[in-house]
């Protein structure tokens, strides 16, 4: 693929008297995988809503692999290789978690029969779910419903893969086991956008940190340099983790 995987140009939104995002800008090449930090209200979690459709642009625009996807809705993004999971993990808590990550598969990537099923399997073994692939996903403690929330948005094949906060909660063991994953998922040249506050997590991970405060990008750059920049360290003072 030529070009970059995501870009957003000039993206604000603003609730009511609140203005969440000022003219944001950000280009992702395939296969890339960069995280997103900043304090507390910055407005992280608000762009991955704009990303994905879940939110509306007030002004700018977001292009996949090229295409204008700025209104539209988040099943049409999925469908064009957009994945996400959620800081609060959202199951099908009625379903199984086999039958969870089977939605990812044929909703979103349009897969059917064996394919289907072949990715749905593959995306809970990859996150170590496949053993609760019978279970009610209702009943999962929070860290299985979070490998459950990656799982599914895996089996949906996304090109982009955003990923929301998921490392918090989780164990050493676990937290290098996800970390082994999402290296995994980003060799296989899916790009990645990781909003995350377990920045030991995050750079083990990312080679591009991206620091968001007061609704503006105000550091881009290689881990090192971002998280050493004086802007970055004034941002976090009083609140946030750095």
């Amino acid at each position: 693929m030529s070009g970059p995987a995501l870009e957003v140009t000039d993206v604000a939104k603003s609730y009511g008297s609140l203005s969440v995002l000022r003219s944001v800008s950000l280009t992702v090449a395939p296969g890339e995988a960069i995280g997103i930090v900043g304090p507390n209200g910055a407005g992280k979690t608000t762009l991955l809503d704009l990303l994905t459709g879940t939110g509306r642009c007030d002004a700018g625009r977001v292009l996949l692999e090229g295409k204008d996807v700025t209104r539209l809705p988040p099943p049409s993004r999925a469908r064009m290789g957009l994945g996400r999971t959620f800081q609060v993990p959202r199951p099908l808590g009625d379903l199984t978690v086999f039958e969870n990550a089977l939605v990812g598969a044929m909703r979103a990537a349009g897969l059917r029969g064996r394919q289907a099923y072949g990715t749905a399997y593959e995306a809970l073994a990859l996150t170590g779910m496949a053993g609760h692939a019978n279970s009610r996903a209702g009943s999962l403690r929070l860290l299985d419903r979070k490998r459950l929330e990656l799982a599914r948005a895996l089996a949906m094949r996304p090109r982009v893969l955003l990923l929301d906060e998921i490392a918090g909660g989780l164990s050493d063991p676990e937290t290098e086991a996800l970390i082994g994953t999402i290296r995994a998922v980003n060799s296989a040249g899916t790009a990645i956008i990781w909003v995350e506050h377990v920045l030991r997590v995050l750079t083990a991970v990312v080679t591009r940190l991206v620091c968001l405060a007061g609704g503006q990008v105000i550091a881009d750059g290689a881990p090192s340099d971002v998280l050493a920049s004086d802007a970055v360290k004034a941002a976090f003072l009083g609140g946030g983790v750095l």
